[in-house]
């Protein structure tokens, strides 16, 4: 496993959680781990479904983030985008500038 340089940001519909995590787990030998976080999305694309969102004015989604290779990121991207073609999955790059433990 290489060294993670970069985090990779995964926000996409509730009803789409088990399937996404489930495509990640298939890809150990890209992602080591991950946190998965219940969010709330608002914005001219997001799509809100139900009542309670229509009310609220905002979506539920979930997050998940990774640290993550550079390169194995973008090949997850593409398996991601060819298993789960969504135009509500969105996702997002950021460096990192350093990782570490604290023991």
């Amino acid at each position: 496993m290489r060294q993670p340089d970069c985090s990779l940001t995964i926000v996409f519909p509730k009803s789409l959680e088990d399937e996404l995590i489930d495509l990640l787990l298939e890809r150990p030998e890209w992602v080591a781990g991950f946190t998965i976080t219940q969010v709330e999305g608002k914005g001219r694309t997001v799509r809100l479904s139900g009542v309670v969102e229509e009310v609220k004015g905002r979506a539920r989604r979930v997050q998940v983030q990774t640290l993550i290779n550079c390169e194995h990121a973008r090949a997850l991207i593409a398996y991601l985008r060819s298993a789960l073609p969504n135009p509500e999955v969105a996702y997002w790059l950021a460096p990192i500038i350093e990782f570490g433990r604290l023991g």
